[in-house]
């Protein structure tokens, strides 16, 4: 792969974390947890996969992505940002009363939005009917869904799932940002829901497993699940919560609270200083 590229995906990830964490820290409140553990999936699906026209944000012909765990859209609306889809200066005003970002997407408010979230399980089956649709149409546009492990406990995942390998949507990526926790502690405490691999198998999906916050995998995972035909793929993410801002990381008390002041100088500092690390034009 071209290791030019690699690096500019890195550079993309982390700025994409640096800008949820600015939205998290403004609202004093928000969800930075898991914005932080899917940057680097968010960062490859908009800067390197996704077929998507800034200046024509409903083009029949795009991508479709809809993040099915809503609560994470900081790390959504700052790689929208750094596309270019609004000014990242909005993302200041994340959650205010009036602002454009609120606590979840809305497709009727936010350029580059293709559906709006709140229940979790929804969006992954609006994802489902976006991929049929496609198909019944003749259109050749994919559509990419992402979830969370904690989201995947909502009984309509599951119908989704089987609706998918049913109806032989290979137009369709689910994405698992497998990060094992959620609000109240571990996935595997709550309710656990692995193995996804052979659930997911006997279910009749291509699944590919793959480190999330490594770039390369990530790229051959998208790969791969653009060349499978007959079957929807799944692309099992194992995520670290909070990656990328020492004490987040692997913390479930980092699901749903912001940074203080102090927090969030030290998550800016720790995350300027690996963008930096990385070498190259900043």
């Amino acid at each position: 792969m071209d290791k030019q590229k690699i690096l500019e995906l890195k550079k993309i990830a982390t700025d994409i974390r640096l800008g949820a964490v600015e939205a998290v820290y403004n609202a004093k409140s928000g969800h930075p947890g898991g914005a932080l553990s899917s940057a680097d999936i968010l960062a490859c699906l908009y800067f390197s996969e996704l077929n998507v026209d800034v200046n024509n944000p409903k083009w029949e012909g795009r991508d479709r992505f809809v993040l099915s765990k809503g609560h994470s859209c900081p790390g959504l609306y700052s790689a929208l940002a750094l596309k270019g889809f609004f000014p990242a200066e909005e993302l200041k005003s994340f959650r205010h009363t009036g602002a454009l970002l609120q606590g979840h997407p809305d497709m009727k408010a936010i350029k580059g939005v293709d559906m709006s979230a709140g229940s979790l399980g929804q969006g992954f089956s609006c994802a489902c009917g976006m991929a049929l649709a496609g198909k019944v149409d003749g259109k050749n546009y994919r559509t990419y869904t992402l979830i969370g492990d904690g989201e995947s406990q909502e009984g309509q995942v599951w119908e989704a799932i089987m609706f998918a390998a049913h109806y032989k949507l290979d137009n369709l990526c689910l994405i698992i940002d497998n990060n094992g926790l959620q609000i109240d502690g571990k996935v595997s405490d709550v309710m656990n829901t692995m193995p996804y691999e052979s659930k997911l198998l006997a279910f009749g999906w291509n699944v590919i497993t793959i480190d999330g916050h490594n770039i390369e995998e990530i790229l051959g995972a998208l790969e791969n699940a653009r060349a499978t035909k007959g079957k929807p793929s799944v692309i099992v993410a194992k995520t670290i919560k909070g990656k990328g801002v020492s004490f987040m990381e692997n913390q479930a008390s980092w699901h749903g609270k912001a940074p203080n002041e102090e927090q969030y100088n030290i998550a800016v500092s720790e995350l300027t200083a690996y963008k930096n690390s990385l070498g190259g034009n900043n």
